[in-house]
């Protein structure tokens, strides 16, 4: 092995170890027996897991992150294809700029964001409501889903399009009948992507939920000023799990298609 293919496999090792530094540490101290947390755990037990399933106000922010991050997928996905495929389609360079408005929220430092949505709400009334913290969630998802489309939009031979469309069919049902099943995978890895940006979320809901609409970032956060106990190492171990599998299925949904691409 050439020394500049070691160096770079070194280097890709480290950043790797150094990524996982703190899933190493947090899940073996989400089964400690311990009062507080400490690692390594002095002791073993689930109590902690047992202690946030028992927990109604818990169960109550995970049910409301729950619902936001399937709500908020769902709605930026739908969104976010519709963009993906005008921008696709369209020939003008005016269209094609609004692909870079779609792009801020990633470029926008989320604080700036989060304060900008926070007088917003506050002026129209939808601070601590489900309907804002979807609306917020919808808007951060869109960049995934719009660039993990266009990916798909790009790959897809238009001249399929053209050629149902010119046999009769109208452009929404060509859309759903030839061109949505070719990039299925596509919209797939949006949708999951989409759902992990809502389900982990904290800054802004920081700053718009609250009340019945806390969800379970907030309360993590909230819960760290007040007592620090391994509670929260345990929820944090099931949302680094939910993420973990999410982006298991990203890649197999990803990897299916390019399979499909190449027997095709």
């Amino acid at each position: 092995m050439k020394p500049g293919k070691i160096l770079l496999v070194t280097l890709v090792v480290l950043i790797l170890a150094w990524l996982m530094i703190p899933v190493v540490i947090i899940v073996p101290m989400s089964f400690s027996g311990a009062r507080f947390l400490a690692f390594p755990p002095p002791s073993w037990s689930t109590r902690w897991y047992e202690a946030y399933l028992a927990n109604p106000g818990w169960m109550q922010a995970t049910r409301v992150s729950l619902t936001l991050a399937v709500s908020s997928a769902v709605v930026a996905t739908v969104m976010g294809t519709a963009a993906a495929y005008a921008l696709n389609m369209s020939t003008s360079k005016w269209v094609r700029n609004l692909q870079v408005i779609l792009m801020l929220p990633l470029v926008v430092p989320i604080v700036i964001t989060a304060v900008g949505v926070f007088l917003v709400y506050a002026n129209v009334g939808l601070l601590a409501t489900m309907t804002g913290l979807i609306l917020a969630n919808v808007m951060l998802g869109l960049p995934y889903v719009v660039t993990s489309v266009l990916v798909g939009l790009r790959k897809f031979d238009p001249v399929q399009e053209m050629v149902s469309r010119s046999l009769g069919m109208n452009r929404l049902r060509t859309f759903f009948v030839v061109v949505l099943p070719q990039i299925r995978a596509s919209v797939i890895s949006g949708l999951l992507f989409a759902f992990i940006s809502a389900l982990d979320e904290t800054v802004v809901a920081l700053f718009i939920s609250g009340g019945q609409y806390q969800t379970l970032t907030k309360r993590m956060f909230t819960a760290l000023r007040d007592e620090i106990d391994p509670t929260i190492a345990a929820i944090s171990t099931l949302l680094t799990a939910v993420s973990f599998l999410m982006v298991i299925l990203v890649s197999l949904s990803a990897r299916a298609e390019t399979k499909k691409s190449a027997e095709a």
